[in-house]
């Protein structure tokens, strides 16, 4: 077995959380809205056309932000064909995805169900075939009580109160040459500038996202941050982070430290605002916003799933991308969430992309059900417990994996927070063979007790591509994590012990004694005010 000994820093947090970093994405792409979040007809439909099993869903997931409409759908969008009556709204070709737009849904569906799902929404804009000026006409629309033109039609349409939109995202990808207007980092730069200072003129309380690099291994990488951020640095409030990782011939290892590539990712970029700032001159600040992140098989996508986009008929919603997520990628996508709490002092914003059905945690079938994915099970857990503040885990001292694409990379992945007397950890064993057996130190918090541990792991029987489906709906999901112990060695601290499964993720909750009630959904009570511990119940 292996083992590990990690510390926690309580004395120097990292950064508050911020419920933006549970953010997800709603593309017009796919069945991401017609099928996903919007089914007339449907047994569960509202009086919208809303599908009330999937919001179900999507509130029991804790999302609290979502990008809409795009993504690469968004840089050929015309705002104005997705407003106004719904039977008189044109039908476009969608040339980003081959499909054919009714614009059924469009921003006035999305801000009504936004509101009654609970998230904010945060807009793009078209900077691919429009520019500066049908952007601010789209704040006005969205964001202008009355009293003009754009804000009379956006009354008239049946919103009386504005929909008071705060982030917006100038364009989706414009380094990439897939997307429609692409463009060199100056022209970008120049016209994001622009837009930006315009938009600030209609309505200066707005938050706005400049479009970072579309990945890492871009060829124009850094070198495009630099150049947009030369342009607008000081009228953007985030740049963003697009991050996609696989599973690439049979390299777990790598693929289970995807979130090393996302550390590093992040640094780099982080580096680059700082100094661009400083070069500059600019006070203010500039935040990481991390709107597209997700498990992406693209190799699969674009050998095979591409061809008809290329080549077959335009259909309205056909199926894209619809991964079905097993236990390794659950596992890689907590790791990925560690990763965006441990640099919760640069990331502003993340948004899992996407939300239902197109690379998603939620999954849904037309006149069917809706189901979470195994991703699902570490986004709701982070989303719903990590609060307060985040703190840093010192894991210098564990064994490590080697891998093809990062080196040796530690076997244990984890991120903390506290909220008053609540400590949560996570945790993923990279490790597909061997357990790994933590003692976790927790200095200047004594008195603490276990209230939850839960795990997900490859289920007895199956293996490490297990997955949920529509017949079988649970067949991957959190259990009971066997065997924690929390004991106070001293009157300042405390200590956890726990073997993690391989191939695992793990949350652990602690409170202090008089707090340490367990949940509805914890398999034990806390025990003792000095040593407590959950027995064996894992099923």
């Amino acid at each position: 077995m292996l083992t590990a000994s990690l510390r926690l820093n309580t004395r120097t947090p990292v950064a508050p959380v911020n419920p933006r970093l549970f953010g997800s994405f709603v593309e017009h792409m796919g069945r991401a809205v017609y099928t996903g979040i919007f089914e007339p007809g449907h047994e569960t439909a509202d009086a919208a056309g809303f599908r009330s099993d999937v919001a179900d869903l999507v509130r029991e997931l804790g999302v609290s932000i979502v990008r809409y409409p795009g993504g690469n759908f968004v840089s050929g969008f015309k705002w104005e064909d997705s407003v106004g009556p719904v039977d008189e709204r044109p039908v476009r070709l969608d040339a980003a995805w081959h499909s054919i737009e009714t614009n059924r849904v469009g921003i006035h569906e999305f801000a009504a169900w936004a509101a009654s799902a609970g998230v904010e929404v945060m807009q793009a804009v078209n900077l691919g075939t429009r520019g500066v000026a049908e952007a601010a006409e789209l704040l006005e629309y969205c964001n202008i009580p009355r009293g003009t033109a754009l804000s009379d039609a956006r009354r008239a349409n049946g919103a009386d109160e504005p929909f008071d939109i705060r982030v917006w995202c100038l364009g989706n990808e414009m380094d990439g040459p897939w997307q429609i207007g692409h463009k060199t980092a100056d022209e970008y730069g120049r016209l994001a500038a622009e837009t930006a200072r315009l938009m600030r003129f209609v309505d200066p309380r707005i938050e706005l996202v400049a479009a970072g690099s579309s990945n890492a291994d871009m060829p124009t990488f850094g070198s495009w941050e630099r150049t947009v951020l030369t342009h607008t640095a000081g009228l953007v409030d985030h740049i963003s982070v697009h991050a996609y990782y696989e599973e690439l011939d049979g390299d777990a290892e790598s693929f289970l430290a995807s979130a090393v590539g996302l550390d590093r990712y992040l640094e780099e970029v982080a580096q680059i605002i700082d100094e661009v700032r400083a070069e500059a001159g600019i006070e203010r600040p500039i935040g990481i916003s991390v709107d597209e992140w997700n498990v992406w098989y693209q190799t699969r996508f674009n050998e095979v799933d591409k061809e008809p986009l290329l080549t077959g008929e335009w259909n309205e919603a056909p199926r894209l991308i619809e991964d079905e997520y097993g236990v390794t990628d659950a596992v890689v996508v907590g790791s990925l969430l560690n990763s965006l709490l441990r640099h919760g002092d640069r990331v502003s914003m993340a948004n899992l992309a996407q939300l239902v059905n197109v690379i998603a945690p939620i999954r849904s079938e037309p006149g069917g059900p809706a189901w979470r994915q195994t991703t699902f099970h570490p986004f709701e857990r982070t989303a719903r417990f990590a609060r307060g503040e985040i703190l840093a885990v010192d894991v210098s001292g564990a064994p490590v994996v080697e891998t093809q694409k990062y080196g040796a990379v530690p076997v244990v992945d984890a991120a903390a927070t506290r909220d008053g007397d609540e400590v949560v950890l996570f945790f993923v064993n990279r490790s597909t063979t061997d357990e790994l057996a933590l003692s976790v130190d927790i200095p200047d918090v004594a008195g603490l007790a276990l209230v939850d541990a839960e795990t997900l792991t490859v289920p007895e029987g199956l293996d490490r591509h297990a997955s949920n489906t529509a017949t079988e709906p649970a067949r991957v999901g959190l259990v009971p994590l066997a065997g924690v112990e929390v004991s106070s060695g001293t009157e300042v601290s405390s200590t956890v012990s726990v073997t993690l499964p391989a191939l695992s993720w793990s949350i652990i909750r602690l409170a202090a004694t008089s707090a340490a009630a367990p949940s509805a959904s914890s398999p034990s009570d806390a025990s003792d005010a000095t040593t407590s511990s959950l027995g064996d119940t894992r099923a």
